[in-house]
C-alpha cells in the first residue's frame, strides 16, 4: 500500500509539472487576431467626430460643448495610436474653455485632472481638484476623483475615507476603486473579488467592461493565475481587438510562461508598429534579457530612454527608466535623479523605495539606509521594488531580511524581468 501511494504521489508531481510547463497562450489565437488586426472603423469614427467638433469651435469665441466634445475625441485617439501630441492639444483646448468662463465651470477642470492623472501629473491634478471644489462639484464627483488623486500622491487614510463615501456593492466607481486599495494593501483575492464585480457591472459599456476586464487580468497576472489572465485578456480583446495593453500582455504570457520568445516577439512587434508609446520598446529589451543577448538587450534599453525620456511624457515612464539605468545602462547617477525626480510628483512606499535603490545603486548607502527606515520599511510593496529592497538588504549583509523580501517578490515574478526571476531562483533554490 505504501509503495501504491507514493507512486500515486510521484504521477501526481509530474502531471502538475506537466501542467504547468503548458503553454498557456494561443498561437492560433493570436495569429488570427494579428493578421487580421484592423483599426481603420475606429480611426474614421475618431476622425468623423473631430473634424466635426473642431469646426463647430468659434477661436474669436470660445465655449463649452464643443470645445469638451473635441478634447474628448483627442484622448480617444490617444488611447488608440499613444500620440501624446493629442493629449497637449486636448489640454490646451481644455484650459482656454476654462478661461473663458472665468473658471467658473467645473467641466473643463474635471477634464483637465483626468488628463493629468493620465499624464502622472498628479500634484497638478491635486491643485485642479481643490480649485473644482471651490467652485462645486456633486458628491459622487468629488469622492472618486479626490481617491484617485489621494491614492496617486500615496494619502491612502484618505483614500480610504473617500472610498467609504461612495461605498455601495452594485456601483462600478466603488468595486474599481476598491480593487485597487485592496491591491495596494496586498489583499490580491479581495482585489480580484471587486474588480470582477466591476466588470459585471459594466454591463453593455465596452469601455468600462475593458477597462475592468484588463484590469482584472492583470490582478490575476501579478498573483500567478496566468491561466486565468490570459482568458480574460483574450476577453476584453474579443470585446474591441483595439485594446493593445491586453495584446501586450498576451506577448508577456508567451515568453515569461510559455517560454515562447518567437510569438512575443511578433507580438512585440506588432504593439511597436501600431503605437508612438515606447512601452513594446521596454518588453523588446526584456526579450533580449531572456535570450541572454545583452548587446541586443542594451540597444533596445537606449532606444527606450531616447524616446521615454522626451519632454512630453514628463514622470509617465520613471519606474522603467530607473530600472534601466540602474541595470543594463549602468548609469546610476541618471537613476537617482529620476528617483529623486519623482519624489516631487508623488511620495509613495513604492517611489520611496525607487529612491532607496537608486541611492544605493550610486553608492550613497548611509542616504539610502536613512530613508529606507523612515519610509520603506514595514510599508506594502510591489514586485520590483521588493527585489530591490532584497538586493539592498542583501549589500548590507542582512540575510534574513534579503530572504523575506525576495520571497515575496517571487510570488510577484511575472512582474519581474526574466534576469531578476532567473537571480531569485539561484538564490531561493527554486
Amino acid at each position: 500500500m505504501k509503495q501504491f501511494i507514493t507512486g500515486i504521489a510521484i504521477l501526481l508531481v509530474f502531471a502538475s509539472c506537466k501542467n504547468e510547463n503548458k503553454a498557456i497562450v494561443s498561437v492560433a489565437f493570436t495569429d488570427s487576431l494579428l493578421n487580421n488586426y484592423s483599426d481603420a472603423t475606429i480611426k474614421n469614427a475618431i476622425e468623423t467626430d473631430l473634424q466635426f467638433w473642431k469646426n463647430r469651435i468659434e477661436p474669436a469665441n470660445p465655449g463649452l460643448l464643443n470645445e469638451l466634445k473635441y478634447a474628448g475625441c483627442l484622448v480617444q485617439r490617444f488611447h488608440l495610436t499613444g500620440d501624446m501630441q493629442d493629449l497637449v492639444t486636448a489640454d490646451s483646448i481644455l484650459l482656454v474653455a476654462d478661461r473663458a468662463f472665468n473658471h467658473k465651470e467645473t467641466a473643463p477642470n474635471l477634464a483637465l485632472i483626468r488628463s493629468s492623472i493620465l499624464q502622472h501629473r498628479f500634484k497638478m491634478a491635486d491643485s485642479l481638484l481643490k480649485q473644482v471644489k471651490n467652485t462645486g462639484i456633486k458628491k459622487y464627483e468629488s469622492a472618486t476623483l479626490s481617491f484617485d488623486v489621494a491614492f496617486e500622491l500615496g494619502y491612502y487614510p484618505v483614500a480610504a475615507f473617500e472610498l467609504k463615501q461612495i461605498a455601495s456593492p452594485t456601483d462600478y466607481g466603488y468595486q474599481f476603486r476598491r480593487a485597487k486599495l485592496a491591491h495596494y494593501k496586498g489583499e490580491l483575492d479581495t482585489a480580484i473579488a471587486a474588480m470582477h464585480r466591476a466588470t459585471e457591472l459594466a454591463a453593455g459599456n465596452v469601455y468600462l467592461k475593458q477597462a475592468a476586464l484588463s484590469n482584472e487580468a492583470d490582478l490575476n497576472l501579478h498573483n500567478g493565475n496566468l491561466q486565468r489572465a490570459n482568458d480574460l485578456y483574450a476577453q476584453s480583446i474579443r470585446l474591441g481587438a483595439t485594446d493593445l495593453h491586453s495584446i501586450m500582455a498576451l506577448g508577456w504570457i508567451a515568453l515569461v510562461h510559455d517560454k515562447n520568445d518567437s510569438l512575443a516577439e511578433k507580438i512585440f512587434r506588432f504593439i511597436h508598429s501600431k503605437t508612438n508609446a515606447p512601452d513594446a520598446v521596454f518588453k523588446l529589451a526584456q526579450l533580449a534579457d531572456a535570450r541572454g543577448d545583452s548587446a541586443l538587450q542594451k540597444k533596445y534599453a537606449s532606444e527606450f530612454v531616447g524616446m521615454a525620456t522626451a519632454s512630453v511624457y514628463g514622470n509617465m515612464y520613471n519606474k522603467y527608466l530607473l530600472e534601466l539605468y540602474t541595470g543594463i545602462l549602468n548609469e546610476p547617477a541618471k537613476g537617482e535623479a529620476i528617483a529623486a525626480r519623482e519624489l516631487l510628483n508623488r511620495t509613495t512606499p513604492q517611489t520611496y523605495a525607487w529612491y532607496v535603490w537608486a541611492l544605493y545603486s550610486n553608492n550613497k548607502t548611509a542616504e539610502a539606509e536613512k530613508i529606507y527606515r523612515q519610509h520603506v520599511s514595514g510599508k506594502p510593496l510591489e514586485g520590483l521594488e521588493l527585489y530591490w529592497m532584497g538586493k539592498y538588504m542583501q549589500a548590507q549583509n542582512k540575510g534574513y531580511n534579503a530572504e523575506q523580501f525576495f520571497k515575496a517578490a517571487y510570488k510577484n515574478r511575472y512582474d519581474l524581468s526574466p534576469a531578476m526571476v532567473k537571480y531569485l531562483q539561484k538564490t531561493l533554490g527554486e
